[in-house]
């Protein structure tokens, strides 16, 4: 049969098209029960692995401010204050000398009336429980430590006691790796950061055999020996209040800075004041700041290179002189 030239073409390049398909090519049609082949299921999705650390414990809310309140002091390290009478008593045998004094003193003292005052001991601003927003989320960690499991031997200070985590990793890991402990040390936490810590969840949950503290290095630009051993005397009481089995091992204050100084002068000035509270029986005054001193008194820079923060060397010999002291309140 003679067809038309372009039908003809047109069949060619049909058929051509025809052999080009892929073998896998199929037209669709009314599939059979016996042509009805079962779809190739999916391979399951692998298991989503999260490489990222949990999230931290969430910041706990703020305590109100009727919990603030000023905390109560041993009276073996209260500051002795005057009573509204014996104020009165000073101020008018003052008044009765400036009364009589010379003409040109009479004059520098009428142009300054604060320069020569009968002045009382101020209320300890360190008795005020007061937590920096910036120690928030390391306060929260502490709290949630204790959702963690039994604590037996808790650490509690600021960064000398919180560097048991980094420069003292080894050494804890040498003296405490095997025993359940809790480290509340917070870097550049004060006295009043632990009073309200303690109030604010770093106090409960928990029983602790030994405590070992240290406090108040930071609190020595602005407050004198006196105050920061009424402070520490506070955290103590609070202390023996809320674990009344626990043994505590109070340490001096490391000395700082160098001799004669008065950042020196004034933790070392606490000391002898904190020494007071130990009965020999739940609480333990240990004073071991000699043994980071050279023979002149200096902090050797291969101990504390900065004569403040403690190296590994450093914390070997902090480890090894309280090793025994703990090993017997932990019995």
């Amino acid at each position: 049969m003679n067809l038309p030239l372009a039908t003809r073409r047109l069949t060619a390049v049909l058929t051509l098209c025809l052999f080009a398909l892929p073998a896998s090519f199929s037209f669709a049609a009314d599939p059979s029960p016996a042509a009805t082949v079962a779809p190739t299921p999916a391979p399951a999705p692998a298991p989503v692995v999260s490489l990222e650390p949990p999230p931290p414990p969430a910041f706990l809310p703020p305590l109100p401010a009727a919990a603030l309140f000023p905390a109560p002091v041993p009276a073996a390290v209260a500051i002795a204050r005057p009573s509204a009478d014996e104020v009165a008593i000073a101020k008018n045998a003052l008044d009765r000398f400036l009364a009589q004094v010379d003409p040109a003193t009479k004059t520098v003292t009428t142009k300054y009336p604060d320069l020569v005052a009968v002045r009382p001991p101020r209320v300890n601003p360190l008795l005020v429980p007061g937590l920096a927003p910036g120690y928030r989320q390391k306060h929260a960690n502490n709290v949630a430590r204790i959702q963690e499991g039994a604590i037996d031997l808790m650490f509690m200070g600021d960064s000398i006691t919180d560097g048991w985590r980094t420069g003292g990793k080894a050494v804890f890991e040498k003296y405490y790796g095997n025993l359940k402990t809790a480290n509340f040390g917070i870097g550049g936490d004060t006295v009043q950061g632990v009073l309200y810590r303690l109030r604010d969840g770093e106090g409960v949950g928990y029983h602790p055999k030994a405590i070992m503290l240290m406090i108040g290095t930071n609190n020595s630009p602005s407050s004198s020996s006196a105050e920061i051993a009424e402070g520490v005397g506070a955290i103590v009481l609070d202390l023996r209040t809320r674990f009344p089995e626990a043994k505590i091992l109070l340490l001096a204050i490391f000395p700082r800075a160098n001799p004669g100084e008065a950042l020196r002068n004034t933790v070392l000035g606490a000391n002898p004041i904190l020494a007071k509270l130990h009965d020999g029986k739940n609480l333990f005054y240990l004073d071991i700041g000699d043994k980071f001193l050279a023979a002149d008194g200096t902090l050797p820079s291969d101990v504390m290179p900065d004569k403040l923060h403690p190296n590994a060397k450093g914390y070997e010999i902090w480890g090894a002189a309280v090793n025994d002291k703990l090993t017997e309140l932990l019995k």
